[in-house]
C-alpha cells in the first residue's frame, strides 16, 4: 500500500492507497505547536481503527507547504513505518516527466495537482485548487507547469472580512439563494461565494485567451464543492487530485520506468 500525506496550511489529508483506489482517508487540523507525539498518536489511532497494519504500507510520500510541520509529520513515518519518506521538493522534482516551473518557490501541493491533472488528461489544462489560498496551476499538453495564480481562499476572505469588521461574524460558506443579501449572514454570502464564481470564471478565461486554448479545467479541495453554480463549468470537480498527483509520484520515484519516469 502507499500513504500519501498533503500537509496543507489549514489541514493534513492522508490518503490510503490500495493498489486500486483510496481505500481509508483522513483529515487532521495543522497546528505546527503541537508535539510530534500528537500527530504520531493520531495516525496510529487511525490504523487502529481501520484495522490496518502499519507493515502494510510500503511507500509514503510527503507534501507539506507547513516548515513547522514538515520534520514533525517525518519522523512520525520513520517512527511508525519504519522507513523514509518521498519529501516532495526539488530533488524529486527532476525525476518526474514533467518540467517544474521555479522549483524552489512553487509549493509542493501544486506540484503534486499539476501531476495528477496532466496525467489524467495529457492535455493543457488548468487546476483550480479551493484551499486555504485560492490557486489557478496552468500546465501545458507538453508536460510543463508554465504559471500560476494566487487569491487568498474562501474561508481565508470570510475570516479576514469577520475579524476586520466590528458588526460581522462567521457565516457558513454557502451558496445564497440570491444575490440580494438580505441578512449578515446572506450578505456576507452574496458578496464572497457569488463574487468567488466570478473570480474563477475571470482568471480560468483570461488564462485560456493568453493561452489561445479552450482547455479544461479540474476543480480540487476542500472547498470545491462550495459554489455549486461551477460544477457544469469545471470538466471535473476532483477532491483526491493532490493525492491522486502524491501516488503518481510515489509510483514513479519507486519505479523509474512508469509513465516515463527517469531513471
Amino acid at each position: 500500500m502507499l500513504l500519501a500525506i498533503d500537509i496543507g496550511n489549514s489541514d493534513i489529508t492522508i490518503g490510503l492507497w490500495n493498489g486500486n483506489s483510496w481505500q481509508n482517508s483522513w483529515r487532521i487540523n495543522s497546528r505546527a505547536e503541537l508535539p510530534e507525539l500528537f500527530y504520531g498518536i493520531k495516525i496510529r489511532d487511525y490504523f487502529l481503527e481501520a484495522s490496518l497494519s502499519v507493515e502494510q504500507v510500503k511507500t509514503v510520500v510527503l507534501s507539506s507547504v507547513v516548515p513547522g510541520l514538515t520534520e514533525k509529520i517525518r519522523s512520525v513515518i520513520k517512527t511508525l513505518f519504519l522507513r523514509e519518506p518521498i519529501v516532495l521538493g526539488p530533488a524529486v522534482y527532476e525525476k518526474l516527466p514533467l518540467q517544474v516551473l521555479n522549483p524552489y518557490e512553487i509549493g509542493s501541493d501544486l506540484v503534486a495537482n499539476a501531476v495528477g491533472a496532466y496525467f489524467k488528461l495529457k492535455q493543457t489544462c488548468i487546476v483550480v485548487d479551493f484551499g486555504t489560498a485560492l490557486t489557478f496551476t496552468t500546465v501545458s499538453g507538453e508536460g510543463k507547469i508554465v504559471g500560476v495564480s494566487i487569491v487568498p481562499g474562501l474561508r481565508t476572505a470570510l475570516r479576514a472580512l469577520s475579524q476586520n469588521t466590528a458588526k460581522l461574524f462567521d457565516v457558513p460558506l454557502e451558496m445564497p439563494k440570491s444575490a440580494l443579501g438580505t441578512s449578515t449572514v446572506t450578505a456576507i454570502q452574496s458578496g464572497i461565494v457569488i463574487g468567488y464564481e466570478g473570480l474563477v470564471k475571470s482568471v480560468v478565461g483570461a488564462i485560456r485567451k493568453e493561452l489561445k486554448v479552450d482547455c479544461p479545467a479540474i476543480a480540487t479541495g476542500g472547498l470545491s464543492f462550495v459554489i455549486t453554480s461551477l460544477k457544469e463549468f469545471f470538466h471535473t470537480v476532483d477532491p483526491h487530485l493532490t493525492l491522486d498527483g502524491l501516488k503518481i509520484i510515489g509510483e514513479i520515484i519507486d519505479q523509474p520506468d512508469y509513465h516515463g519516469g527517469k531513471k
